[in-house]
């Protein structure tokens, strides 16, 4: 999150003197502007008194110790949950979020927290620092309200623009600055929240013609919000979150936030006059006011809440009492008596999890995986990585699934429009795990190591055959010939192994035996990362 004030940007050779003076002092463990005075808060102690809370506080009598949940794989739903959550809000806000984009979808979310603090609902924003952009620093001035308070995740303390500058600081300090929040979490009252995968901005919601990417929203009524309330202050009070002030030389001023009503308002004025599919979507009602008036039904279940700590790197080592989220997941796993799914965009495995599945396959357990194909990744040194496991994972009667850039006809389950498809930008982004389609996870986790050991996360593991058997249907759905590869391990005359990608075009079974891409260039790139040994990071 950028918070610095372009007016009072630092030269570049000043700047550079502070990031080396930071590496002499060795590697910090704590980030710039920890010493900051800040205040411990929580979140509001009684949702109950609350119309969201009050609702659902009168359903749940007839699901004693159970939550309510509805699977949201829409992209266009999930931003209007997210804007109709915040309208209904009236006391209390919590955000959490890895990325916090400042474009068309980010500022339409941008604008309606700017009108829910003017009404007096407290807002908390917690945002990472790892992937900010020049434009993401828009949420800043926000702090100049009385309302809002902001903090950033374990911060560069490079602000500025200059992507250089950024990379030394890194190149000088990895221990720390590779340390991220994965987290995705909204909370509205203490009453209803929304976890899942997706980020904020226009690919995550699915409505940007040169990218989409795929994910789910968990929309939670109940007692489990109380427990994801509690991650959610547990990281606010961390050390590693600093107030935005810390960083930007003191509290916005007022005329920042003045100047930026005006620019929200002319924007939302041709947003309107344009009538963009996702306003139009938010302006419906649905999904939330579907889900309230009964219309889209809740399915009530229990469910655990999976966390890291906020410092899981110390809790890892030994060093400090805390939790580690992958841990559950994986025993949720290991347990698994007849079928395994995966739906994961990054699929990097340690030597213990292809142990898992090796293992859950020598007990006849059918295990499916679901990742990104070479055309679909946003990430070529992720894909990369994964490609050297297909060969082992097949050999063990693993079955593999990559999903098309281009969807065919059946692309229902994509979460996304037809006409939005057809542009051939489809990307994997959902992190979900099917257990014998009784239970299920999901959450921020990918299936790598990066989220294993250099990311936190947080997810649910919700006791649903219901929505376990929603979700494979999709996965179902998704894995059609016409929406990805199947890949296929065929042996030659000679008996040795090659890879196939089966797919389907038009009416026409296809049967490839090199890896389908979008050009030889990018396949080249990919055969070129896999020789490096960069697994850990990925």
């Amino acid at each position: 999150m950028y918070v610095m004030d372009p007016m009072r940007a630092p030269r570049a050779a000043a700047v550079f003197g502070i990031l080396v003076a930071l590496a002499m002092g060795g590697c910090a463990s704590l980030p710039p502007g920890s010493d900051y005075p800040k205040h411990t808060s929580v979140a509001l102690a009684h949702p109950e008194a609350t119309h969201l809370g009050h609702l659902f506080e009168v359903a749940g009598h007839d699901h004693p110790g159970n939550s309510a949940f509805r699977i949201l794989s829409v992209g266009a739903d999930g931003f209007a949950v997210r804007m109709q959550m915040i309208a209904a809000a009236e006391n209390t806000l919590d955000l959490q979020y890895f990325i916090f984009r400042g474009d068309n979808t980010g500022r339409l979310l941008t604008d309606a927290l700017l009108v829910a603090a003017d009404r007096g609902v407290h807002l908390r924003l917690l945002v990472d620092d790892g992937d900010t952009i020049h434009g993401d620093e828009q949420l800043v001035v926000l702090a100049a309200h009385p309302q809002v308070e902001i903090r950033v995740f374990n911060p560069f303390a490079y602000r500025g623009h200059q992507s250089w500058l950024r990379s030394l600081e890194f190149t000088l300090n990895p221990a720390r600055l590779d340390y991220r929040m994965h987290n995705k979490l909204l909370v509205a009252d203490n009453a209803a929240a929304l976890i899942g995968g997706r980020n904020i901005g226009d690919a995550y919601f699915q409505v940007d013609a040169e990218s989409q990417f795929a994910d789910d929203d968990v929309f939670v009524a109940g007692p489990v919000v109380q427990a994801l309330s509690a991650t959610f202050d547990e990281y606010w009070n961390s050390a590693l979150a600093i107030p935005v002030e810390a960083l930007a030389g003191g509290k916005p001023a007022q005329s920042a936030l003045d100047h930026e009503r005006a620019q929200l308002a002319e924007e939302l004025k041709h947003a309107q006059s344009d009538r963009v599919s996702y306003v139009l979507h938010a302006d419906e009602g649905d999904p939330l006011a579907g889900i309230l008036v009964g219309r889209l039904p809740l399915v009530w279940a229990g469910a655990q809440v999976v966390c890291d700590s906020p410092e899981k790197k110390r809790v890892a080592n030994g060093s400090m009492v805390g939790r580690l989220m992958y841990e559950p997941v994986a025993a949720a796993a290991a347990g698994v008596q007849s079928e395994l799914l995966i739906i994961t965009p990054y699929f990097v495995p340690t030597k213990p999890e292809l142990q898992l599945l090796h293992t859950l396959r020598q007990r006849n357990v059918r295990v499916r995986i679901l990742t990104n194909s070479l055309e679909s990744t946003n990430s070529l040194t992720a894909y990369a990585a994964y490609a050297r496991f297909r060969l082992p994972l097949l050999r063990d009667g693993v079955e593999l699934y990559e999903v098309r850039a281009l969807l065919g006809k059946t692309s229902k389950g994509s979460g996304q429009t037809a006409a939005m498809s057809r542009h051939g930008n489809y990307g994997l982004h959902a992190k979900l795990f099917v257990f014998d389609q009784k239970s299920m996870f999901v959450g921020s986790m990918n299936f790598d190591q990066r989220s294993a050991h250099l990311n936190t996360e947080v997810g649910l593991i919700i006791a649903s055959p219901e929505l376990s058997r929603q979700t494979a249907a999709r996965f179902e759905a998704m894995t059609q010939p016409a929406s990805a590869y199947a890949v296929a391990l065929v042996l030659d005359q000679g008996g040795k192994e090659h890879l196939h990608w089966r797919t389907q075009e038009g009416d026409q079974a296809v049967d490839y035996t090199s890896e389908p891409s979008t050009s030889a260039w990018r396949r080249s790139q990919a055969d070129l990362l896999t020789l490096l040994p960069i697994d850990s990071e990925l």
